[in-house]
């Protein structure tokens, strides 16, 4: 296969502004650009209307080189494997990396295909790692929407991209801040269900049928009193043990799926 281009030196402007993509939150904002790697993301991202910028291979790494030439960008470059591995951030890796456009996560752009809505709300969440899992979950359950309220990661953190396997792709995201998402879901009639240690009641004897938001915080501090104080209603998973949390995507997972159990009875 030719490529239009090949690049053997870790000085080139292309690999440089990559490398400032992949380490620099302030880069990505400003350039609206961000980097992903391996197949299985790409393939998501493609498929889910994300415009791919560049695309870098190495030849050395990537087994099948007619995959390349399947996603629609505006360069395929190759590269050489020292280049490649200074850009790569997995450990194991498929010899493919891309430049891709990001999206707009603004709240006022939210729109839903169903008139019933299922959305996770996660409060302040900073672990690029629960992040991913969270929108796993997000996807396994087929939710409405994820809403990220005060977000403190930059939502094309590589580590965040990774951990959800692709799945910030095809999940619907937004972001902003608690009191502007709270309005929102209070204009709508969402139902307002937090997750919380105090004036709880058991997840499973709550209504989940309606439209409803199901709200979570951190493992460290959990939700904030703004969210406490506009909560429909304040929910617990009843522990048996001697801890009194659980991880934060483990948590959010019971009370998605309690609801979409309810949803199918009813």
């Amino acid at each position: 296969m030719q490529a239009n281009k090949h690049i053997s030196s870790a000085q080139n402007p292309l690999i440089k502004k990559v490398l400032l993509l992949k380490e620099k939150s302030r880069e990505r904002k400003k350039t609206g650009l961000f980097i992903l790697e391996g197949l299985r993301e790409l393939e998501i991202a493609s498929n889910t209307g994300y415009a791919i910028d560049t695309i870098l291979y190495c030849e050395d790494i990537l087994e099948n080189f007619d995959t390349v030439q399947t996603f629609n960008a505006d360069q395929h470059i190759s590269v050489s494997l020292e280049v490649y591995k200074k850009l790569a951030y997995r450990d194991t890796t498929e010899g493919i990396i891309a430049i891709v456009n990001s999206k707009d996560h603004e709240l006022s752009s939210l729109k839903f295909k169903t008139k019933n809505p299922l959305l996770l709300i996660a409060e302040a969440p900073e672990k690029p790692g629960n992040i991913g899992a969270l929108l796993r979950t997000a996807d396994a359950a087929n939710l409405d929407a994820v809403l990220i309220a005060n977000p403190k990661t930059d939502l094309y953190n590589p580590n965040i991209i990774r951990s959800s396997v692709g799945c910030i792709f095809s999940r619907n995201v937004k972001m902003g801040s608690s009191t502007e998402i709270i309005s929102y879901l209070k204009k709508e009639g969402f139902q307002i269900y937090c997750a919380a240690l105090s004036a709880s009641k058991d997840y499973t004897t709550v209504d989940f049928t309606a439209p409803t938001a199901i709200v979570v915080g951190t493992e460290h501090s959990g939700l904030s009193d703004e969210w406490l104080t506009n909560s429909t209603q304040n929910i617990i998973i009843p522990m048996e043990g001697e801890i009194d949390s659980m991880n934060v995507s483990v948590s959010a997972a019971i009370l998605i799926f309690e609801a979409k159990r309810q949803r199918k009875i009813n």
